[in-house]
């Protein structure tokens, strides 16, 4: 880089943090600009990044190296193509799709053109695992990408999309409504109906109603709230953890473009709640085109005075509504990573306690919830604790936004209640001769087809709401192979269970697939797997097992003594 662009580096410099300051939290939007307008964050770039924010250059060069949205090394092309590896389209014939982009392009996956034009990479789930298989160029979505829409995508492409054939956001289709996605309150009057109540009435109709976090911890979102409102501090906040990368979760990506009042409606009153200020809605880099949506609807609420100060008349009642974006890292989902990723860090989980609610965002009391929560808080506000209630079972109240794909005749969005089985959902579904279910994503749990008749609740199979069916014929030893895959990747390396242990089980994997692994050396990787569950530090690694152990203990007719193919 040249001295003239340097010059206009810095000058740029000066613009953003004029836009989002100078505290450490303003590295991941400056990386995130320059990353896209560059193309790649070269050595000046993050050394005169470093000297605006008056950090380390070496501390710039790791959160870079952390989020794979970002690259230090290698100009991405003009147009990324970024092209789901996740299970449900690899049922759906990701590998024919591959194979076709890489001879229309002549390059491999993790190579650019040589006229700078394309680069090739895999990505985890784009959330659109109900019409796979899916890719992504630069902020455009694609969804069903057959063979023959390859080659007409890319020449969209070198027409930069100007006479594009293709829509820039694809629906998402939903098969089953119920009284979440039907539940008729108009805009804002859930909010208004909470600001006329107690904060404590609030907090007490949360816990009546029996909400619990819809992320799949399955917290109660009423002592969550409680304990950050009852926090001393001069500042809080509420934080949107838009974050959906569970492999097989696709239902926020629709209730954040198709329910967004009633969601931002939950997050101030969360605000109201707490005495918070100042909220977030941190969006999972692969949501990228949605961003300007969002930002307009914030815009136009705060226009509406229902953001900003005396927001509908309530005195004193003030809360702002900002965006940030994350940049490819799936440990962000976990409520602590995000929060240092919204710091400018690395994604990497904390040590816990200390607690979000106690010390979260810059160290302050910070609810974290997830977009289908925040929507059933303000439902709960405005239609009574019984509503809710009174749908679904004893220990899981209320009714469930489920994400279904894989082997079953109509994959889509579902709202079901909570205590249904797996057989019910099945014959919901259309997916009645499936061998098993993968329920709660790639790190939850594969049922057989001997088990079910369990529930879908907090108290049998828990599910943040992925559902990924496997019909008679799905390899069970290739499923799992992609999700350990991807708990390799996108393991944060923190602690040793998780970044030792997950390769190891990958390792087992392959021999499995060679047909070289022993029965006993088999039953030491089942061991391993269980340390990893009650020793990694955060929920990536207690679950990156689940599915190896689950698949091992019941599909080993199926998994050993392979013979392998002759190549």
């Amino acid at each position: 880089m040249q001295v003239v662009e340097r010059e206009i580096l810095k000058k740029e410099l000066t613009e953003l943090i004029n836009k989002y300051g100078s505290e450490r939290s303003a590295l991941m939007p400056i990386l995130q600009f320059f990353q896209e307008k560059y193309r790649y964050l070269s050595g000046i770039i993050m050394q005169e990044t470093a000297h605006a924010l008056g950090i380390h250059p070496v501390e710039v060069e790791g959160v870079a190296s952390f989020y794979s949205f970002f690259k230090t090394e290698g100009k991405q092309g003009k147009y990324i193509i970024r092209l789901c590896q996740t299970i449900s389209c690899d049922l759906d014939g990701k590998s024919k799709v591959a194979r076709q982009l890489e001879n229309e392009l002549g390059i491999k996956f993790g190579e650019t053109t040589k006229d700078g034009m394309f680069t090739l990479e895999y990505t985890n789930c784009l959330g659109m695992c109900d019409q796979g298989p899916a890719m992504m160029i630069n902020d455009r979505l694609f969804s069903k990408v057959t063979l023959d829409k390859v080659s007409k995508v890319l020449a969209d492409c070198k027409k930069d999309f100007v006479k594009s054939d293709f829509p820039t956001v694809v629906p998402s289709d939903v098969k089953k409504s119920g009284p979440i996605l039907e539940h008729g309150v108009k805009p804002f009057e859930s909010l208004k109906t909470a600001l006329d109540m107690k904060r404590s009435d609030i907090i007490l109709a949360l816990r009546e109603a029996g909400l619990k976090g819809r992320g799949g911890a399955g917290f109660p979102t009423s002592i969550k709230w409680q304990l950050a409102a009852a926090a001393k501090a001069d500042e809080k906040y509420v934080v949107c953890n838009a974050d959906e990368g569970e492999p097989g979760t696709f239902k926020d990506r629709y209730l954040l473009y198709n329910h967004t009042d009633i969601m931002i409606d939950g997050m101030t009153i969360a605000a109201y709640v707490l005495g918070a200020k100042q909220g977030y809605i941190y969006l999972r880099g692969e949501y990228r085109y949605m961003k300007e949506y969002l930002k307009e609807a914030i815009a136009k609420r705060k226009e509406s005075n229902l953001l900003g100060d005396n927001i509908l008349g309530k005195e004193g009642f003030t809360f702002n509504l900002e965006m940030r974006m994350g940049a490819g890292a799936y440990v962000c989902g976990e409520e602590t990573a995000l929060i240092e990723s919204m710091e400018g860090e690395r994604g990497e989980p904390r040590n816990r306690p200390p607690f979000p609610v106690d010390t979260g965002f810059n160290q302050k009391p910070t609810a974290v919830n997830n977009v289908e929560t925040f929507i059933d808080a303000a439902l709960i506000c405005a239609k009574g604790a019984k509503w809710f209630s009174n749908i679904g079972s004893d220990k899981s109240k209320g009714s469930k936004i489920f994400s279904i794909s894989g082997s079953c005749k109509n994959p889509g969005i579902y709202e079901l209640p909570y205590g249904i089985t797996i057989n019910e959902l099945l014959k919901e579904i259309g997916g009645e001769d499936a061998k098993a279910v993968q329920v709660g994503g790639a790190g939850g749990q594969c049922v057989p087809r001997n088990e079910f008749d369990r529930v879908i609740g907090y108290e049998d199979a828990s599910s943040g709401g992925s559902i990924i069916v496997f019909g008679p014929d799905v390899d069970m030893l290739k499923v799992a192979k992609n999700f350990m895959e991807f708990f390799v990747e996108e393991s944060c390396g923190q602690c040793t269970p998780c970044r030792d242990g997950n390769p190891k089980l990958l390792e087992g994997i392959e021999m499995l697939e060679e047909g070289r692994c022993s029965y006993s050396y088999l039953e030491e990787l089942l061991k391993l797997g269980e340390t990893m569950q009650i020793s990694s530090k955060c929920g990536l690694g207690q679950s990156s097992p689940n599915a190896f152990v689950s698949i091992v203990k019941n599909f080993q007719s199926e998994i050993l003594g392979r013979v392998p193919e002759k190549v």
